[in-house]
């Protein structure tokens, strides 16, 4: 609706996880960084956890973007683990080029697997299991998961594993009977949510990646309170700026400022803010106005008045 009032080429806040707008943030960065390196060495098991819209399915499609663009790797991409352990090794033949049929006998399916990954690693290529939303795998879906691991030469794992989840996966693998998995896990990250400095960044990025070279379409104070309306979760920044433009759009405004951003926030259940924008919040919008206005006036540095906006009450 508000493409064309801002000059967008496309919509810079959808939910639907898009790799040419991801933002390489710190932990994003440090996650990225470590899946790499621990892929190229053969490194087992790998894990990445972080809360409900922190970027995960993302970061995903960003590694899986990165292996397909090399011979060396074959990727096998499992969205939804919700498997039993005979459909978990029939999706991984599948997905490996191996030679089975659906009527095969699970001792035959478990070899055939293992002729491929042998045939694979002959030909100087690594297999890596990308899985998404791993804490809703069955128990037993992932002692079969940790039992294909076990297939390797006298060198290297023939499979590698990189399982991505939610922290209710760290629960899962705290049970003793998956102990043996969870010693199997070389490196582990967790995504955080951005901080002030970051949420600014991740919106002037996406709004860049959009087409918009209007660097003052958010006003600052609308950006201080969209950093604590989201809680500096990628999700949520999307869709509290994605609501505020288009409440700035449906007011004929040429920029989003702190009323559209509060707006927003107000009809945002989910927003961290939600239960305080019925009450004398105007006081701290009034402070975070005084505070970046003095910022401006002394030259200061907006991250700085966004770490002292940080300690107004919650």
């Amino acid at each position: 609706m508000y493409l064309n009032h801002f000059q967008f080429r496309e919509k810079p806040f959808s939910l639907t996880p898009d790799t040419l707008f991801f933002m390489n943030e710190q932990s994003h960065r440090g996650a990225l960084n470590t899946l790499l390196v621990s892929l190229k060495y053969c490194e087992g098991f790998i894990k990445i956890v972080g809360e409900v819209g922190t970027g995960k399915t993302l970061l995903c499609r960003i590694l899986l973007g990165y292996l397909s663009k090399s011979r060396t790797f074959v990727t096998a991409y499992i969205p939804n683990p919700y498997l039993t352990p005979d459909e978990l090794k029939a999706f991984v033949a599948q997905e490996i080029g191996a030679d089975y049929s659906v009527d095969m006998p699970a001792h035959q399916l478990m070899s055939a697997i293992y002729r491929r990954l042998m045939q694979l690693a002959r030909a100087r290529q690594q297999v890596v299991l990308v899985v998404d939303e791993a804490q809703a795998m069955p128990r037993e879906t992932i002692e079969a998961l940790r039992l294909l691991t076990n297939l390797e030469t006298q060198k290297r794992k023939l499979l590698q594993v990189v399982i991505f989840g939610q922290p209710e996966l760290d629960l899962l693998l705290n049970r003793p009977d998956l102990r043996q998995l969870k010693q199997r896990i070389v490196f582990a990250e967790t995504l955080k949510p951005f901080s002030y400095s970051g949420v600014r960044n991740y919106l002037y990025h996406r709004l860049r990646a959009a087409g918009s070279d209007n660097g003052k379409l958010f006003t600052m104070p609308a950006v201080w309170l969209l950093a604590r309306g989201s809680g500096g979760i990628p999700r949520l920044i999307n869709i509290l700026a994605h609501k505020a433009l288009m409440v700035a759009y449906g007011r004929g405004d040429a920029r989003v400022g702190l009323g559209h951003m509060a707006r927003a926030i107000a009809d945002t259940q989910e927003s961290h803010w939600l239960g305080k924008l019925s009450r004398p919040p105007v006081i701290w919008s009034a402070a975070a106005l005084l505070l970046v206005g003095l910022g401006m006036g002394l030259g200061v540095g907006i991250d700085y008045f966004g770490s002292l906006l940080g300690a107004l009450p919650q």
